[in-house]
């Protein structure tokens, strides 16, 4: 927008200082004009949206370059569990200032993630606000024709798949808050520092889409915690689940909390901000989707079997007993 004599007015000129520069697609025009073209190319276009809002899924002394990281990042990761290919993305941001001090590291952290996961800036909207801060991505992803992989389509007798490690962003969370954690891990800097920037710097795993798109029957991201994505997964498809705790993937540091009993299972099962892919795939379509996610150095495991039947899914412990869960997964209301 322009004044009467023409000039231009705050929000354009900090969208042109620290937002242009990462217009880089040519369907961007510079962020000169009111929206963007994305072309098809042959492919579907998969669309997410995630917003990020300050005290609810960023404290407000996170660094901001991570807050730019986990805002395009917790959209990518949507991107990934449907098996496209990152295209482009639209931010809206409602700030309470234009501060420079926060801008600049902000837009630096989006524009090297952009730039790394190949999903450019297409557009948005800067707005202020009196209350919290929130960051708002909807990426746009492709794939081939037909192919997006959807939350339903999961089969009794298919394996339930992860990605990586689960409950780490939670306890992360946790010592940020200074809870019980932050006690138990008073001298172990290392291990403090990794659970955090679990929580801060989501690592979505778009190097395994092809992989999810060729071999999984069904599949999301796990953001408000694997009990409660595992129980929409399973309503979608009509089925149900039975998970060994023992097999869910830890973290070193992880697993000596919940050895130490500083952490219990139950809250790493329920725990959001994981973005790690889970997926049901058929036992004979297993090695090959494993000998992918090796290829693309992303560690999967196999914990439990998706069973016929309209039964929240369960998870067993060593025993083979059921682990009651007081709650499956972070909910905002």
């Amino acid at each position: 927008m322009t004044d009467r004599q023409g000039n231009p007015s705050g929000e354009d000129s900090l969208i042109a200082r620290y937002f242009k520069p990462l217009a880089t697609d040519p369907g961007a025009f510079d962020l000169t004009d009111d929206a963007a073209i994305l072309k098809a190319l042959g492919d579907d276009i998969v669309v997410t949206t995630d917003a990020i809002v300050e005290g609810v899924h960023f404290l407000s002394d996170d660094p901001p370059d991570t807050i730019a990281r986990k805002a395009l990042r917790v959209n990518l990761s949507d991107l990934a569990a449907k098996g496209a290919a990152p295209a482009g993305f639209v931010l809206t941001l409602a700030l309470r200032s234009a501060d420079d001090v926060w801008l600049t590291p902000f837009a630096r952290g989006l524009g090297e993630d952009a730039g790394l996961f190949g999903c450019p800036l297409l557009g948005g909207d800067t707005v202020s606000t009196p209350g919290p801060q929130m960051i708002s991505v909807t990426a746009f992803g492709r794939v081939p024709p037909g192919k997006m992989v959807h939350r339903s389509g999961a089969k009794p007798g298919d394996r339930v798949v992860v990605t990586g490690t689960i409950g780490d962003a939670a306890i992360g969370l946790d010592i940020l808050k200074g809870g019980a954690v932050a006690a138990a891990l008073a001298g172990d800097v290392a291990g403090r520092e990794g659970l955090i920037g679990r929580y801060r710097v989501p690592q979505p795993r778009n190097a395994l889409a092809s992989a999810v798109r060729d071999h999984a029957h069904a599949a999301m991201d796990v953001s408000d915690g694997l009990a409660g994505d595992l129980a929409k997964l399973c309503a979608a498809s009509g089925v149900s689940a039975v998970i060994d705790a023992r097999s869910v993937p830890l973290s070193a540091t992880a697993a000596t909390l919940l050895a130490r009993g500083a952490v219990g299972i139950e809250a790493i099962v329920s725990g959001g901000d994981d973005y790690e892919i889970l997926c049901a795939i058929s036992e004979n379509r297993f090695e090959a989707f494993a000998q992918a996610a090796e290829l693309a150095g992303v560690a999967v495991t196999s914990i439990g079997t998706v069973i016929a039947g309209p039964s929240v899914p369960r998870f067993l412990d060593n025993a083979g007993s059921d682990i009651v869960l007081p709650r499956l997964s972070y909910s905002h209301f």
